[in-house]
C-alpha cells in the first residue's frame, strides 16, 4: 500500500520521481497512492511511449483521465492535451498511443452509482468567473464530489477555508503555494477531511482539483 492514509496530507513533486515500469511494454508510471499492486485505488502519473499498447481491462469502479501531453487514444477516439476523461463503472476499453503520452489517471475511486461518461476538451471549453479573480472550468460533480480546472492570476490570494470531505490537487501549470508550503508545476497534493489553508500565488497557475470526495 502507498499514501492510503487518507487522514494525512501527502505532497508529492512527481516531476522528481523516477518512471517505474509496468505490466506493459512501453508504459510506466509514477505511483502517488496505491492499494495493491495491479488493482484497486491507485493515484498515477503514466507514460505511454510511442506505439504502447496495453490490453483490454475493465474498471469496475470506474477511471479517471487527464491527457497533460501527447495523444491518448482507444477505440473511442483520440484524445489531446487538455483531455479530461471519466470512463464509468463496469466499462472497458483497449488503451494506446501512436505518438505516445502522459497521463494523469485515478482507478478504483468513482462512487458506484456515478454512471457518467465524460469526453472533454478542456482546450475548447469556455472558463467561468469564480471567486476573487479566479477562473474555474467545471469538469464533473456527483453528490459532494467536484471536479474542476482553476485559473489563479498573478498575485491571487484566496479565503481561507476548510474542505469538507479532503482536497485533491495537481498543479498544471505555475506554483500553487499556501502557508504550509509551495508547490511547482508536477505536484500533487491530496489534503484529507476537514484540513484548512489559505492557498495563493505569486504568477499565474492553472490547477486541476477535486474536492468532497475523500473518505472521513
Amino acid at each position: 500500500m502507498l499514501n492510503m492514509d487518507f487522514t494525512q496530507k501527502v505532497t508529492i513533486r512527481s516531476r522528481e520521481m523516477d518512471w517505474t515500469p509496468s505490466p506493459a511494454k512501453g508504459v510506466s508510471r509514477k505511483p502517488l497512492a496505491r492499494e495493491e499492486a495491479e488493482q484497486g485505488h491507485a493515484t498515477s502519473i503514466v507514460r505511454y511511449e510511442p506505439g504502447a499498447s496495453f490490453s483490454r481491462h475493465e474498471h469496475p469502479l470506474g477511471e479517471e483521465i487527464l491527457v497533460l501531453e501527447g495523444v491518448f487514444s482507444d477505440e473511442t477516439g483520440d484524445y489531446g492535451p487538455g483531455t479530461y476523461l471519466r470512463n464509468p463503472p463496469g466499462s472497458s476499453h483497449a488503451p494506446f498511443s501512436k505518438e505516445g503520452c502522459v497521463l494523469f489517471v485515478k482507478l478504483h475511486q468513482f462512487d458506484q452509482n456515478d454512471f457518467t461518461t465524460v469526453k472533454t476538451d478542456t482546450t475548447d471549453t469556455a472558463w467561468l468567473p469564480g471567486r476573487g479573480g479566479l477562473e474555474v472550468m467545471p469538469l464533473h460533480e456527483f453528490e459532494q464530489e467536484h471536479v474542476a480546472l482553476v485559473k489563479w492570476p498573478a498575485g491571487e490570494v484566496f479565503q481561507p477555508h476548510r474542505h469538507f470531505g479532503g482536497e485533491e490537487i495537481l498543479v498544471l501549470s505555475g506554483e500553487f503555494c499556501d502557508e504550509h508550503g509551495r508547490y511547482p508545476a508536477g505536484t500533487w497534493i491530496r489534503s484529507p477531511h476537514l484540513s484548512q489553508h489559505t492557498p495563493f500565488v505569486d504568477e499565474e497557475t492553472v490547477i486541476w482539483v477535486k474536492t468532497g470526495h475523500l473518505p472521513f
